[in-house]
């Protein structure tokens, strides 16, 4: 039997917790990878795993996993306690897009930083840009529209609302970094 790859394993693990009970999640998941493969010019090695984690981020919201209604936590406790998933990928999950500030808003940051090391800047960074230049279809967007989009689903004044509006200077800036290291490996490749 041949040894499935990472990224082969992480569609998988994805689509059967997501496809059937949230479908729109599965979309924009595959979305999310999608733009994780695009970033493979300024990933190098790391492209696989960037990938992996981009389609593993919100399996915290399936339903046959959720426990704490944190799917940040929820998804990284389940790839780590019963997948013995990568360590790397785990602490994309446990930490993408800002999830500290989630986190905080629900009382669950001790938890999250206790039980789950940041992964490097750069990777947390890049799964940030993929995750908010995806719309919850699945289709490229800004971030600022990504931002406006989830105000407006979850309400200013929800935890979800007041989280993305205390992230969106982080959320933006992060944005920015992916997109000049993005402008800097497009320009090494263009001919003098």
């Amino acid at each position: 039997m041949a040894v499935m790859g990472l990224t082969e394993w992480a569609y998988t693990l994805s689509e059967s917790l997501l496809s059937d009970p949230l479908p729109r999640r599965w979309a924009h998941s595959l979305g999310v990878a999608k733009r994780a493969r695009s970033l493979s010019p300024i990933l190098g090695d790391n492209a696989e795993l960037l990938e992996a984690a981009a389609v593993l981020h919100d399996i915290g919201y399936s339903p046959a996993i959720a426990a704490t209604g944190f799917h940040p936590l929820d998804g990284a406790r389940f790839l780590r306690d019963q997948e013995g998933a990568d360590e790397r990928v785990v602490r994309l999950v446990a930490h993408h897009s800002c999830a500290l500030l989630e986190a905080e808003e629900r009382g669950l940051r001790q938890e999250l930083e206790g039980e789950f090391e940041l992964e490097r800047s750069d990777l947390a960074d890049a799964l940030l840009y993929c995750d908010m230049t995806t719309t919850p279809d699945g289709t490229q967007t800004t971030p600022v529209e990504r931002l406006d989009e989830i105000v407006q689903r979850y309400g200013p004044d929800t935890i979800v609302g007041r989280f993305i509006q205390r992230a969106a200077p982080d959320i933006h800036a992060a944005a920015g970094r992916v997109e000049k290291r993005l402008a800097q490996a497009s320009a090494r490749r263009q001919p003098m």
